[in-house]
């Protein structure tokens, strides 16, 4: 498994769009994206000019990974998009999809039942008012008070202790994640709250501009199950280049060995990350990776002008070595 967030070069600003500036690094050959707010426009669109990097990244054999918080119900406005492997990180991290078979299940880290009762039993004391839906690979479900999903007509509505009660230990549908809303506090408030009163219990995060808190099972996040996928494919947190907005994508900056914070970002996320790029509406996404296949084949041209002159060189020496007499 790949090791944590590395070290990295002082950034240097030189306009909107920044990055770090080793004296020497690996080429990227993977690149982890998260949507809403970044890759995405805030129509949730994909502009033509995303879709024309995207492409070209999978032409240059450089891998794209879709990493979001949404679930794989609603990954239909990127499904069209994914190249080659066709997979997708979703429900920050609890879940990898195969979009090109329908958002099929390949893998699962479900949050614990058990542990889920007992992080609404501790937010329902250390924040009152807290309100709940239970994300499951079946669909959402919710309490009464919990703002109503209107994409998602048939769920459930009970107490969150009914949704996650199974008669028989793990005969229920995998639970993906918990959400936990309050109407009044503070969004980043809510979230510390939270890590203070149930952090041993599961992983916190937030994507929303609200209270709206996203739980996953313990060690489940974005880079954890980016960093599994990369594994399997050889690939090294060095040769990745991600990119995120808001604090659930804040382990995965930190984790790559490239990374960018949107224009748009959250203080935290254009903290962790070691570059900055213009914003989600602004195409922010495809101007970076424009620059590395720029910059790859840039590299590609220098290697090739080297070997070019190293064999001139050999050549030379063959023919004056065959001359002497």
């Amino acid at each position: 498994m790949c090791k944590g967030p590395h070290a990295r070069a002082p950034v240097r600003h030189h306009g909107e769009v920044t990055s770090p500036r080793p004296s020497s690094r690996p080429a990227v050959r993977l690149i982890a994206t998260d949507l809403d707010g970044t890759l995405l426009r805030d129509d949730k669109s994909v502009s033509e000019r995303t879709v024309a990097a995207l492409a070209a990244a999978e032409r240059a054999g450089i891998e794209v990974f879709f990493v979001t918080g949404r679930p794989a119900r609603w990954m239909d406005v990127v499904s069209a998009h994914v190249h080659g492997h066709g997979l997708a990180i979703c429900a920050n991290g609890a879940a990898v999809v195969d979009l090109h078979a329908g958002g099929t299940f390949l893998e699962v880290r479900a949050l614990p039942r058990p542990a889920a009762l007992d992080v609404v039993r501790a937010l329902r004391a250390a924040a009152p008012g807290t309100s709940f839906a239970v994300e499951l690979t079946t669909g959402i479900h919710y309490e009464p008070l919990y703002p109503p999903f209107y994409l998602d007509p048939g769920a459930t509505v009970a107490t969150a202790e009914k949704l996650l009660y199974e008669e028989t230990p793990g005969a229920a549908a995998p639970v993906l994640k918990l959400l936990a809303q309050h109407p009044d506090l503070d969004p980043d408030v809510f979230l510390a709250t939270a890590r203070q009163a149930a952090g041993d219990l599961a992983s916190f995060t937030r994507s929303s501009p609200t209270a709206l808190i996203e739980i996953s099972a313990l060690g489940v996040s974005k880079a954890s199950t980016l960093a599994l996928c990369c594994a399997e494919r050889g690939i090294t947190a060095d040769e990745v280049a991600a990119f995120g907005d808001m604090p659930n994508d804040i382990e995965m900056l930190s984790w790559a060995g490239r990374s960018y914070a949107m224009g748009n970002a959250h203080p935290e996320v254009i903290a962790a990350a070691s570059g900055r790029t213009v914003g989600n509406n602004e195409d922010g996404v495809a101007v970076v990776i424009e620059q590395l296949i720029a910059e790859a084949a840039e590299t590609q041209a220098a290697e090739a002008e080297v070997a070019a002159e190293t064999g001139a060189a050999a050549a030379e020496a063959a023919e004056a070595q065959t001359a002497r007499p």
